[in-house]
């Protein structure tokens, strides 16, 4: 018996020293390489457009390159593999959020999803998520995504001038509509869209690097008055999502309400262990973030249209000869349209909505090619220089929807882009984003020729400075490509 515990004492420290000896050269090693910083202060980071800067430091540096402010660590990716190995295979280990004082401790309360560190509530939050938008769960949203495209279709015919607001309606049309079950908004200025909107852009001010200084100092929030203000704006956005939400029990009490995510979560509060608090901010947030998002999407494949007509003819092409022009493509041609889909990819590749997607933060060390990425350190995958990666994107500033289609003519199984994140922390909302995306690419060339003004040539490049980009102002011809009163008969609302 003591020579059994003998050699179970031998092989624990054993496995002890092991250990010790493997962290103690990881330690060792250097952080990956990066653009020289001051003494004591360490990097200064980009005032603007961070990603476009972070894309030159990548070029310079490497795939993977550091920074440091005081005892912090940034490591930025800039190349696809670099983004596999690290953000997808050690994925568990760069779940977790940097600590954000401003936007998640304060302006939300820590009840919002997207800064959530992981632990048992992450878990939680998933879960319920996965529920009400896993894939099969995403197509029973298809025939409100048909509905309102058919709208958008409508509303670019009858003012083609104001196409970024129309997009920015049916985003918030449809979220809306499967978030809380509401008989949608008609307008983009709905009071309850503007209010919703208004809480985003206080997170995305909230969010940005540099915006507050607690976030270096973390001792200001004891200063009074110092946070003062996200304070009171979290407390109009708490009071709106319990609206919402209290919107949709009465409903339920009065037997009138419609199916919805809302109402999933209500029915099932208990099973998924959330407060009430978490049941605002769970359907708030989802309105708030896939509203947003899809809009800018949207924006961007009209965008990528109209300054690349030939590929748009090329989608034209496929419509006309799987479509026809005397009815609407649906959801049940998608596989028959790889172009339509190949289309999609492109455009969300050359101009990325996060573009430059948002912090993790490392739980271990984690080795990669001989340099060290510690524990604690802020990793952030650039999706602007990981679309831009020449191995895996050849001439990457091309817009090349081909790029996506195999010899067989099928979209390619074996090439991706990380539009909706990263590893554990990749969108619960994709599927019926991209949904949304398909359906509105296929009814807008469907039914229009987009083309530029000569006289007000679009900047492709001209986007706000926020981590989801929305376009500048811009202008576009609609040419119809089929009948006006057919496109009328085909998108009414009866049809």
């Amino acid at each position: 018996m003591a020579i059994i515990i003998a050699c179970i004492l031998i092989v624990i420290l054993a496995s002890i020293w092991t250990v010790k000896r493997r962290y103690q050269a990881a330690r060792q090693l250097p952080l990956p390489p990066g653009p020289p910083g001051r003494w004591l202060f360490g990097n200064m980071m980009p005032k603007s457009h961070a990603p476009f800067q972070f894309a030159r430091w990548t070029e310079q540096y490497g795939p993977v390159f550091s920074l440091k402010q005081g005892h912090m660590i940034f490591v930025i990716i800039g190349r696809h593999q670099a983004a596999v190995d690290i953000m997808e295979k050690e994925g568990a280990n760069v779940a977790d959020r940097p600590r954000s004082i401003a936007a998640q401790e304060t302006l939300t309360d820590g009840f919002g999803l997207l800064l959530e560190g992981t632990g048992e509530r992450l878990r939680r939050l998933h879960r319920v998520l996965h529920a009400g938008l896993q894939p099969k769960v995403a197509e029973s949203y298809e025939p409100i995504q048909t509905r309102h495209a058919k709208n958008l279709v409508l509303d670019i015919l009858n003012d083609p001038k104001n196409h970024q607001g129309h997009a920015m309606r049916y985003s918030a049309s449809v979220v809306m509509s499967f978030t809380y079950g509401k008989i949608t908004p008609t307008s983009y200025a709905d009071p309850e869209v503007v209010a919703v909107n208004k809480t985003l852009a206080r997170f995305s001010q909230a969010i940005q690097p540099g915006a507050y200084l607690v976030e270096t100092y973390p001792i200001l929030r004891f200063v009074p008055g110092y946070l003062s203000q996200l304070k009171a704006w979290h407390k109009e956005e708490h009071a709106l999502y319990n609206r919402q939400l209290d919107g949709v029990r009465r409903q339920m009490r009065e037997g009138t309400t419609r199916p919805s995510f809302a109402r999933f979560i209500v029915e099932h509060q208990k099973q998924y262990q959330l407060e009430d608090k978490d049941l605002a901010y769970v359907a708030g947030t989802m309105f708030a973030a896939g509203s947003e998002t899809t809009a800018f999407a949207i924006t961007i494949i009209m965008m990528a249209a109209t300054t690349h007509t030939d590929a748009q003819a090329r989608v034209q092409e496929e419509l006309d000869d799987v479509v026809g022009r005397t009815r609407l493509p649906t959801f049940a041609d998608q596989e028959m349209l790889p172009q339509v889909t190949a289309f999609m990819l492109e455009s969300l590749r050359w101009r990325p909505v996060s573009i430059g997607g948002f912090a993790h933060r490392a739980t271990k060390d984690i080795i990669w090619n001989n340099y060290l990425i510690p524990a604690g350190a802020t990793v952030i995958g650039n999706h602007w220089a990981i679309a831009n990666d020449p191995e895996v994107f050849p001439e990457p500033h091309k817009f090349n929807p081909q790029r996506w289609i195999d010899d067989a003519g099928r979209v390619r199984s074996d090439l991706r882009f990380f539009t909706f994140g990263f590893g554990r922390r990749v969108c619960p909302g994709q599927y019926v984003a991209n949904r949304s995306v398909f359906i509105t690419t296929a009814l807008m060339l469907w039914a229009f020729r987009l083309s530029e003004n000569p006289a007000a040539k679009i900047d492709t490049l001209a986007f706000s400075d926020t981590p989801n980009i929305r376009a500048a102002p811009f202008e576009i011809c609609f040419a119809k490509r089929v009948d006006e009163n057919v496109i009328r008969e085909l998108c009414a609302p009866d049809n």
